[in-house]
């Protein structure tokens, strides 16, 4: 056996990407991601999914390298984002017998990305059906808005796979030694968490499931302990938090406001809390997310700038409220020299999300900590204690 099985029948062909310096122009991964994509030997061939077009000519390489002579009966379509679909037309030239498998909003997607006559080459499905390739029967179920529209996932009965789409992905390519909760955490939060809803009525689905492998389109095939994946995603889901304890997260131009947010942090420290301290102008803002959703509680420390926020702040507010950010309580700390207004405007940002409770005890730096600034992180510790 190596690295290209997951069994006899079900192959792995994805590929490895180290290259990548920002995931979809946005999100570091330093250490790479990969592209998905296995093939299921069978009477009938299936390819589940291609592969990025950073990838394609290894990805056509690794899938000759299984199918040999056979041409695949199969391909399907379990996402059209590019870093999943790009390479469809490069496939169904390649293997003109060849069906593409996927729901009805998959098919207008593609006429979308390329210029492909797929008349008598589509296999239309929808939620429960059933696609037999001989000993293995594939059966889909639709995942809309997981987390785009035309999203499905398909789950292969004799071996019990689940081929979850970008679902239990992470960021990494396979061989990084890196622990799985962190940068998957990291994945799901920023790409898919605001459709919280949606993963929700997913894993209702999958409950119902005999499942013994999930094969996503990034990272690790899991095998092994699936309940602790599958509760991390009802968790993040959920919007639950996974510890009790503080974020201060900070927005400081010279220095002062981090001053603040430092002493409030040790007093809240002296109360027993757990404490985490970010400065948001140097921390990934991927990683300040996953950070927000990870505590129970958050404090949000900015000066104000222009007669607003500093930048890095509004742009983390902004990121929380994409991604649906609730059910925590979040205190404010601010800084002026002569018009501190960044409490109020980070209040009317965190007064548009849900079940987030703002109390009313707030703390004012006044250019710089004085002793009544230090009397009101005292009063804001005590309203942010946990209970």
């Amino acid at each position: 056996m190596n690295d290209t099985y997951i069994s006899n029948a079900v192959r792995y062909v994805g590929v490895n990407d180290k290259t990548l310096d920002l995931f979809e122009s946005q999100y570091k991964v330093p250490n790479g991601v990969t592209y998905n994509s296995y093939v299921i030997l069978d009477q009938k061939v299936a390819v589940m999914d291609t592969v990025d077009g950073r990838a394609t000519d290894q990805w056509m390489t690794n899938l000759e390298q299984v199918l040999g002579d056979v041409s695949p009966d199969y391909l399907i379509v379990s996402h059209m984002e590019p870093d999943h679909g790009a390479n469809i037309q490069r496939f169904a030239e390649r293997y003109p017998l060849a069906k593409l498998v996927g729901n009805a909003k998959t098919f207008s997607m593609v006429s979308q990305f390329f210029e492909l006559n797929l008349e008598g080459r589509t296999v239309e499905v929808k939620e429960g059906d059933t696609l037999e390739l001989g000993e293995h029967t594939l059966q889909f179920f639709m995942a809309p808005m997981v987390h785009w529209p035309e999203v499905m996932v398909t789950y292969e009965q004799k071996e019990k796979i689940l081929f979850s789409a970008d679902g239990f992905g992470k960021f990494g390519a396979m061989d990084a030694e890196e622990e799985w909760t962190e940068e998957a955490a990291r994945y799901y939060l920023n790409i898919v968490g605001k459709y919280g809803v949606q993963v929700q009525a997913l894993l209702k689905k999958a409950a119902a499931l005999d499942i013994s492998v999930i094969c996503p389109l990034h990272g690790p095939v899991l095998k092994e302990n699936l309940e602790f994946y599958i509760g991390k995603y009802q968790t993040w889901s959920s919007y639950e938090p996974e510890e009790k304890g503080v974020l201060v997260a900070y927005a400081s131009i010279h220095g002062n406001t981090a001053d603040g947010a430092k002493q409030l942090a040790e007093l809240l420290k002296e109360q027993g809390e757990t404490v985490e301290v970010l400065d948001l102008s140097r921390t990934d803002m991927s990683l300040a997310v996953r950070k927000a959703f990870y505590y129970d509680r958050m404090v949000l420390a900015c000066a104000t700038y222009d007669g607003g926020l500093f930048p890095s702040m509004e742009e983390f507010l902004q990121h929380l409220k994409s991604k649906n950010f609730q059910k925590r309580k979040v205190g404010l700390m601010e800084n002026g020299t002569w018009a501190p207004m960044a409490a109020k405007q980070m209040r009317a940002v965190l007064e548009t999300m849900k079940q987030v409770e703002v109390p009313e005890e707030i703390v004012t730096i006044r250019s710089a900590v004085h002793a009544d600034t230090v009397g009101q992180m005292k009063v804001l510790a005590q309203a942010m204690a946990s209970h």
